[in-house]
């Protein structure tokens, strides 16, 4: 059992997805296989994952249908620009194997290059009408730059996927996404980032209140923070290379958290970023080619 969400032009795209960050190539195809069977049909990666390719091969892997499968990838700033875009989806669609893509975000605002971030959002705008995606987003564009973006294009974002989890709720950027009828999808949704940074001070996992919660509902942390996202009307793509684990973060439809559970949470919030900042995010530090298909 899974639950679906509405994007904001009539598409139809899973709450719960299966992300690949950081997984390696030769073991994505695998994850991703074994996320299908589970019952995910949300698969996210991203050009500058370097695993497009072995996603596809774990769909194929799969036998589920590619009709069942909704597929999510980013375009990396390397590939900014109008024409410069264009050719990064057909670059990944070659790598994932699929002529069509059902979700196609920028994967970051370049503020020292901003018109080149237009130019390409105008790039997925043409390729939404061409029919090659079924709906366009952006990742990590804080109210401001959404508010740029919105003023120099036609076709509002249907997802906007930033970094949210119980230490880091961006509570003003989901306000913005809401506002304009965007989806706020959670990318490290249980906090898994700040561990990936070497901050291991504090953590989700061990979170008391995480902890009680999940006691009482006889639940992992993970399952808990999990349920919360959808509860409160996000999407969020959990990452794992653990069968295990990837089958016990798909099995949270069959319990409710409290609103007062809900609040408690919602307060564990620390302001703090675990993820690179997006207004320091250059092509001078953060570019990378993305190799032809």
């Amino acid at each position: 059992m899974s639950v679906n969400v509405t994007l904001n032009n009539g598409v139809e795209m899973p709450a719960l997805g299966f992300g690949v960050f950081q997984t390696p190539p030769e073991t994505t195809a695998a994850s991703v296989a074994e996320a299908l069977r589970v019952g995910y049909r949300l698969i996210d990666t991203a050009a500058s994952y370097f695993n497009e390719r072995e996603v596809g091969d774990g769909i194929r892997r799969s036998g589920v249908d590619r009709s069942e499968v909704f597929v999510e990838t980013k375009l990396w700033i390397s590939d900014y620009g109008y024409d410069e875009a264009l050719h990064a989806f057909d670059k990944s669609a070659a790598k994932l194997g699929i002529e069509q893509i059902d979700l196609l975000l920028l994967h970051q605002p370049v503020p020292t290059q901003f018109d080149k971030t237009v130019e390409a959002y105008k790039a997925l705008e043409k390729l939404l009408v061409d029919g090659k995606v079924r709906a366009i987003g952006v990742s990590n564009f804080m109210p401001e730059v959404l508010t740029n973006l919105l003023e120099q294009t036609s076709v509002v974002p249907a997802v906007n996927q930033v970094e949210v989890h119980p230490y880091f709720g961006q509570r003003d950027v989901q306000a913005a996404n809401a506002e304009h009828g965007i989806l706020t999808q959670a990318w490290s949704p249980m906090g898994g980032i700040t561990s990936y940074r070497g901050d291991s001070s504090r953590s989700t996992f061990d979170d008391p209140v995480i902890g009680e919660i999940a006691a009482t509902h006889g639940r992992t942390p993970a399952q808990i923070m999990l349920r919360w996202h959808l509860q409160e009307g996000r999407s969020a793509i959990p990452k794992s290379v653990n069968p295990e684990r990837i089958a016990s973060n798909f099995d949270v439809f069959d319990f409710e958290l409290t609103a007062d559970e809900l609040a408690a949470i919602d307060g564990l919030d620390t302001g703090v970023r675990g993820g690179p900042d997006p207004e320091t995010v250059t092509p001078e530090a953060f570019g990378r080619d993305i190799p032809e298909a």
